[in-house]
């Protein structure tokens, strides 16, 4: 029996079969296509049909989880009368963080007793899906909610991520990149490279013309920050290219020696704003470098 439930969001990019297998509870979040609301399905088929609808020109907005959300969410659980630990996708993108402090406070005004524990991950995407799953595996391991929450609050500063695409139309829709350089970059098959910096902020930091030279690029990036690798497993999240995040998987294995490799499609909430093609890369390394303004 658990000694505590472990909570997510969708943000996490874990399907449903990855939440049922290691336990973890999640909160699903919506998105809107043309004034229509739908919840995020966390399935591959309910995301690749949002991808295809981007392809044919929708472009769907986001909303972070209000305060009354979590607060529907958390109340049924508090009956199995254990602590909750959540994990929220990080400050530096969303508000949603923000808004399950509030309900926390909310419901304790009610349940007093009622232990939540809320971890503010500064990722997103499997930045914080690969918390979970450790988390999870802790758990298992017979760690307490405490014990589990304070190596989070240490552990997410070490948790390394790149993100790139050679699509660039999306990441213009997100006002990530100007309509020039979109164009641009898309004629010269130009790729950027981003991170998150220690604060859990999205940046660009690098760009590379055609697959070869991003993917050296990304070797690069990665072996200044790669520690014990062969102790960790590499998370690779993907936007439906399922094969080209196989590439990235079997290249880093192979040049740095990962334990495994986790693969996950890249869920509505994140997948609204990068579109389809995106890969994005996670491991425990060296501490988040800051990035030069």
């Amino acid at each position: 029996m658990n000694s505590f439930l472990l909570c997510t969001d969708s943000g996490s990019d874990l399907m449903l079969d990855a939440c049922k297998k290691y336990d973890i509870i999640p909160l699903k979040m919506k998105y809107s296509i043309d004034d229509e609301v739908f919840t995020d399905g966390m399935t591959v088929a309910t995301v690749q049909e949002l991808y295809a609808k981007m392809v044919d020109g929708a472009v769907p907005k986001t909303s972070q989880i209000n305060a009354s959300e979590f607060v529907d969410f958390w109340t049924p659980l508090l009956e199995e009368k254990l602590p909750i630990l959540h994990l929220s996708l990080g400050s530096g993108i969303s508000g949603t963080y923000s808004n399950a402090e509030i309900a926390r406070d909310m419901i304790l005004e009610e349940h007093p007793d009622a232990e939540i524990y809320i971890v503010d991950t500064l990722g997103a995407s499997a930045s914080y899906g690969m918390l979970c799953v450790e988390t999870a595996k802790l758990r298992e391991a017979g760690k307490t909610v405490k014990e589990c929450y304070d190596w989070l609050m240490e552990v997410r500063h070490n948790v390394d991520v790149f993100y790139t695409t050679g699509d660039l139309k999306y990441l213009h829709r997100g006002g990530r990149v100007s309509k020039t350089s979109a164009v641009v970059g898309t004629v010269l098959n130009i790729n950027p490279i981003l991170t998150l910096d220690p604060a859990g902020k999205l940046v660009s930091i690098e760009k590379a013309r055609g697959e070869k030279a991003t993917e050296k690029k990304v070797r690069e990036l990665i072996g200044n920050l790669v520690e014990n690798a062969a102790e960790n497993t590499l998370y690779i999240s993907h936007s439906d290219c399922p094969e080209r995040a196989k590439r990235f998987g079997d290249m880093l294995q192979a040049e740095f020696g990962f334990k495994d490799v986790f693969y996950t499609y890249i869920g509505a909430t994140i997948g609204s704003h990068t579109g389809p093609g995106l890969v994005a890369m996670f491991f425990f390394g060296k501490p988040r470098p800051e990035i030069a303004k």
